[in-house]
C-alpha cells in the first residue's frame, strides 16, 4: 500500500541529510538513497575543511553564515590555511585579494619568513602567500551523522537501496516509484542527488540544468620529516594542489576536476603521479610511502554556484544540488535557507543576509 509524505528527498549525503533534518520538524519526510548506506559517494570521501575563500565570492555568504553554527556545535578544529604563490604569481595574488574585498572573509598577506615558519621545508621559489587564519578542519563523519540522527529523531524515514525509478506529477502531488519495488505519494520532491541530480530531474520531468560531476583525487602519504599535526592547509594560489595533515599522515590532492559520468569514482594513476610531482616541487620532504588513494565526485552547475529553489517549470520539484566541493562547509546555512524557501518560513539570524535569488534554478532561464 502506497504511503503518503509531505516531502520526499532524493539522496542521503550531506545535502539530503541536512535538508531532511531542517524539514522533518515541520513536515512528514522520507529520504530515498540509492546506495546501501548514506554518504557513500562525495560525503564519505571528503577531505573537507571550512575555508572562507573556498568556492569563491559567490559561496562565501553561505560559508560565513555556517561558520558560527559549526564552531558552536564542535564540528570545527582550527587549522589555518596558506595559499602559496611565486614571484610570477603577483597578478593572482592581487586578483585573490580583490575578489574577497569587502566580503567579510579574513585574509592576510604573508612574507617569505612567515611562510617558512608555517611550512618548514618549503622550496625557495614560493616567495609569497595569503593566509586564511580561520580555516578549520570539519569533522565530516560526525556532522553527517548529526544530521541523519536529527532527521530521524524528528520522524523522517530513511530507505536505503532505494533508487528513484519514476516520478509522475499528479493531482495534488507526486506519485513516486523506486527500484526496491516500493512507491509513495508526496506533495514535494527534493532533488538532493548530487552527481545524479540531472538524472533525477529528467525522471521528474523538470529537465536537466547541466549539473555535471567531476572527479577529485586524494592520496595519503607518509613523509619524512613526519607530518606536523599543526601544519596549516597548504594550497597553490593557482589551484594545482593542496595538502594537509591527517592522523599522523598527509592528505594530498592535485586539485583535479576531471569531467566524468556519475559513478563510483576511482583514482587514476596519472592523477596520483601529478599530485606527487606537484608536492615534490612545493616542499623538500621525502615521501616514504603512498598508503591510500581514493577519489570522489563534486558536482557543479554551469556557473559553479549551487542550485536551491523550486523549478520554474515543474510544480512541486525543489532543487538542492550543485554544491561542488563546498557542500559540507555550507551545509548548515544552505539547508536552513532551502527549508525556509520550501516551507514558506521566514528567515532567521543564520540566513537573513543571504540572497537566495543568486542560487535559484530560474537563473538558467
Amino acid at each position: 500500500m502506497s504511503q503518503d509524505f509531505d516531502i520526499v528527498v532524493i539522496g542521503a549525503g550531506i545535502a539530503g541529510a541536512s535538508i531532511a533534518a531542517e524539514l522533518a520538524p515541520h513536515a512528514s519526510v522520507m529520504v530515498a538513497e540509492a546506495e546501501q548506506f548514506p554518504g557513500y559517494h562525495s560525503t564519505g570521501r571528503s577531505a573537507a575543511f571550512w575555508a572562507e575563500c573556498y568556492g569563491g565570492p559567490g559561496i562565501a555568504p553561505l560559508t560565513l553564515a555556517s561558520g558560527d553554527w559549526l564552531r558552536d556545535n564542535g564540528f570545527l578544529h582550527r587549522r589555518g590555511a596558506v595559499h602559496l604563490a611565486r614571484q610570477e604569481d603577483t597578478a593572482e595574488i592581487h586578483a585573490f585579494e580583490s575578489a574577497f574585498a569587502d566580503s567579510g572573509v579574513t585574509i592576510e598577506r604573508l612574507e617569505r619568513f612567515q611562510i617558512e615558519q608555517l611550512v618548514p621545508g618549503i622550496r625557495r621559489e614560493w616567495t609569497h602567500a595569503i593566509s586564511e587564519p580561520l580555516c578549520a578542519d570539519i569533522d565530516v563523519g560526525r556532522l553527517h551523522q548529526h544530521y541523519l540522527a536529527t532527521a530521524k529523531q524528528a520522524g523522517a524515514q530513511f530507505r536505503m537501496n532505494c533508487r528513484l525509478a519514476s516520478a509522475k506529477r499528479g493531482d495534488p502531488g507526486w506519485e513516486l516509484a523506486f527500484s526496491d519495488g516500493s512507491d509513495c505519494r508526496a506533495a514535494y520532491l527534493v532533488n538532493a542527488a548530487g552527481a545524479w541530480a540531472d538524472e533525477v530531474a529528467e525522471i521528474g520531468g523538470a529537465g536537466a540544468l547541466g549539473i555535471a560531476p567531476y572527479r577529485r583525487t586524494v592520496v595519503q602519504l607518509r613523509v619524512d620529516p613526519p607530518s606536523d599535526p599543526d601544519l596549516p592547509l597548504v594550497l597553490d594560489i593557482n589551484g594545482s594542489f593542496y595538502f594537509k595533515p591527517e592522523s599522523g599522515r598527509l592528505w594530498l590532492s592535485p586539485h583535479d576536476e576531471t569531467p566524468c559520468e556519475p559513478c563510483d569514482a576511482a583514482p587514476e594513476e596519472l592523477d596520483i603521479a601529478i599530485a606527487i610531482d606537484r608536492f615534490e616541487k612545493a616542499v623538500e620532504w621525502k615521501i616514504e610511502a603512498l598508503e591510500r588513494k581514493w577519489a570522489g565526485l563534486r558536482s557543479f552547475a554551469p556557473d559553479r554556484l549551487p542550485v536551491y529553489g523550486f523549478d520554474p517549470q515543474c510544480d512541486g520539484f525543489f532543487w538542492f544540488a550543485g554544491q561542488g566541493g563546498f557542500g559540507i562547509q555550507t551545509a548548515p546555512a544552505a539547508a536552513r535557507l532551502a527549508a525556509q524557501m520550501l516551507m514558506g518560513m521566514g528567515r532567521d539570524a543564520m540566513t537573513q543576509t543571504i540572497d537566495s535569488a543568486v542560487y535559484s534554478p530560474a537563473r538558467f532561464g
